[in-house]
C-alpha cells in the first residue's frame, strides 16, 4: 500500500498538468501579407530653392576668437618655520607659587618624566588603596576589584613600553573605579 501511495504521489503532478492525455492542435492559419505585393513607388523630392538646400558659410570659431578668464596662481599654506615659530612665541612665564593650589588642581610642567613620576605614584597608590578595602565585596564588587587590578597590570605593562599616555590614563580610570568602590 505504501508503495502505491508513492507512485501516485509521484504520478500526481503530470496528470494534474494535463501534458499526457492533451490532443495536438491543429495550427490555426494565419493570414499574412502576400509575398509578392506591388513593387514600392520611388519616393519623389519637393523641388526646394538652392537658398534652402545650402547652409550660409560662416567663420569657424577659433581659440583666440573666445574670451578666456585668467587662472588665480594657486596660493599654498606653508607650516611656520621653527625659527620664525621661536622668534614670534614668547617663553611662559613662571607661575608665582605663593598663591597656593589653583581650583582646578596642580598644573604639571608636562614633561614626561614629571607624568611618568606621576603615573607611578598614581598606581601605587590605587593598589594600597584596592589592598586596604578591609570589608567583604559582593559579586559586582569583586568583578569591578578585577577590573581595577586589569587596569593597573595594563598600566605597568605600558609604563614597561614607554607609552605614558597610555599607562596615565588606564590609572586614572582604575583610580576612578577605586571611588567608586570605596563609596
Amino acid at each position: 500500500m505504501n508503495m502505491r501511495a508513492r507512485n501516485v504521489a509521484w504520478l500526481l503532478p503530470f496528470f494534474m498538468s494535463g501534458c499526457f492525455f492533451q490532443r495536438p492542435h491543429k495550427q490555426q492559419n494565419q493570414s499574412l501579407a502576400p509575398a509578392n505585393a506591388a513593387p514600392r513607388p520611388t519616393p519623389t523630392h519637393p523641388d526646394l530653392p538652392l537658398s534652402a538646400v545650402l547652409l550660409p558659410e560662416l567663420p569657424m570659431a577659433t581659440d583666440a576668437d573666445v574670451e578666456q578668464e585668467p587662472v588665480p596662481p594657486v596660493k599654498h599654506k606653508h607650516p611656520p618655520r621653527a625659527t620664525q615659530q621661536a622668534a614670534v612665541t614668547p617663553p611662559p612665564t613662571p607661575a608665582p607659587e605663593s598663591l597656593g593650589v589653583s581650583a582646578i588642581g596642580q598644573l604639571s610642567t608636562g614633561e614626561p618624566g614629571d607624568l611618568r613620576r606621576e603615573t607611578a605614584d598614581s598606581i601605587a597608590a590605587t593598589e594600597r588603596g584596592l589592598n586596604g578595602l578591609g570589608r567583604n565585596l559582593s559579586g559586582q564588587e569583586k568583578k569591578t576589584a578585577t577590573q581595577i587590578r586589569e587596569y593597573l597590570k595594563h598600566a605597568k605593562e605600558a609604563l614597561i613600553s614607554n607609552d605614558v599616555d597610555g599607562a596615565h590614563t588606564l590609572a586614572e580610570k582604575a583610580k576612578v573605579l577605586l571611588s567608586e568602590l570605596s563609596q
